[in-house]
């Protein structure tokens, strides 16, 4: 049995090889979808790790209050009136699950230093913001109690900020012109790169709260109240208890609707990363295709093989050779073909994703298993569209067939 497949596939090659360009053009199909399913798989996983990777770099279990009510159908997060700082101690007070409530306030003004000026947002807030927003200083340091509380024209800036306006060098003790009024730099926020929904993170420049309210907005408003949970707090009991305290506070009545949000930033991950798997499935699916069009090729290619060698078939028949042996050869030679398309066409998709990720500045996450599972595929459609050919093969008559011209 051993020798008889060993044979069976040497003479499938030599078919193989006496056409090479034919064979080339027959597993181009095979190639190409195994490429293309392989590739969209690939990008997908790594457009969900990177959604999540940004998610995360928000904060870990991490909670956003805002005014107004959440965008959709039918809502508006319009006319809302804005927090207080009262709001951010409130909570604090009540809501034992977490461990940093950090006010927000601010907002896009022109920044000057060094006969330089760049457009960036000043957010004023609390150390709190540094836990809460999962910041790390990569140079200096964060504000003083005392600073927070006078309101101290001091602030901690961006990667980005520190690019536009201070080149190379560091910005750590230099003045920054914000609006009217001078600010000393303390602090150089570590790099985070592009947010979720592909805000550059390092293009901001953090205040104490008090200051922006004082001499920026000239109000006592806070536009964000961001919640950081401990480890194992359940986020629905805690978006629960935020929001009966809020709904308290802005005195809504029980036929009311909120007139605030809060949003869970794990949440909003979970919900981007199923999309993206959704629509990566989908466009495997679709190339999925292809293999299916590859399998019909090579069916098509084996029916003319067949043809054209129905003599040496009927020569092979006339000298002893049994029926499932000519079947065995000329199925051997399908799967040859499409197993050989897979295997081109992975490594294609390996160059192809390489590419692809970098271009993208997506992560690229090789997966075994899809690259097994396309190959297995590919073997499989050597089976079932190579069937029929060589089932036509080994039931011609050897009399006929040595008729044949």
């Amino acid at each position: 049995m051993n020798q008889m497949l060993l044979n069976a596939m040497q003479l499938a090659w030599r078919a193989i090889r006496r056409n090479l360009m034919r064979s080339f053009l027959t597993v181009l199909g095979i190639v190409i979808g195994v490429a293309a399913v392989i590739t969209m798989v690939t990008l997908g996983n790594g457009a969900t790790r990177m959604v999540s990777d940004q998610i995360s770099s928000l904060g870990s279990n991490l909670l956003m209050l805002r005014p107004g009510q959440q965008l959709g159908p039918g809502r508006d997060s319009a006319g809302a009136a804005n927090f207080r700082m009262a709001d951010a101690e409130a909570i604090a007070q009540q809501v034992p699950s977490l461990k940093a409530i950090a006010p927000v306030a601010g907002s896009r003004v022109t920044l000057v230093a060094g006969g330089q000026n760049w457009s960036s947002q000043v957010s004023g807030t609390s150390n709190a913001y540094f836990v809460a927003g999962n910041w790390k200083i990569g140079a200096g340091r964060m504000f003083e109690e005392e600073e927070e509380t006078t309101g101290k024209a001091v602030c901690v800036i961006g990667n980005t900020v520190r690019k536009q306006l201070f080149g190379g060098g560091s910005p750590l003790g230099a003045e920054l012109r914000v609006k009217s009024f001078n600010c000393e730099v303390i602090g150089l926020l570590a790099a985070k790169g592009q947010g979720a929904m592909g805000q550059d993170q390092d293009d901001v420049v953090l205040m104490p709260i008090r200051t922006v309210q004082r001499r920026l907005t000239g109000n006592q408003d806070v536009s964000t109240i961001m919640l950081s949970m401990r480890d194992g707090a359940s986020s629905a009991q805690v978006m629960e208890q935020v929001r009966r305290l809020m709904r308290e506070r802005r005195k809504l009545s029980d036929n009311e609707d909120d007139n605030f949000h809060v949003m869970d930033t794990k949440q909003i991950a979970e919900t981007l990363s199923g999309t993206i798997q959704t629509m990566t499935g989908l466009l495997g699916a679709v190339a999925a295709v292809s293999l299916l069009v590859g399998g019909i090729g090579i069916m098509n290619i084996m029916l003319v093989s067949v043809t054209e060698r129905t003599r040496e078939i009927g020569i092979r028949l006339a000298i002893g050779a049994l029926e499932h042996e000519v079947l065995l050869q000329f199925l051997i030679e399908a799967v040859v073909l499409s197993a050989l398309g897979g295997l081109i066409g992975i490594a294609l998709a390996f160059v192809t994703c390489l590419g692809l990720t970098a271009v993208m500045g997506i992560p690229f996450l090789f997966n075994p298993g899809i690259n097994l599972l396309a190959f297995g595929f590919s073997a499989v459609i050597g089976v079932v569209f190579g069937y029929i050919p060589a089932r036509r093969a080994a039931s011609l008559d050897p009399i006929v067939a040595l008729r044949y011209e």
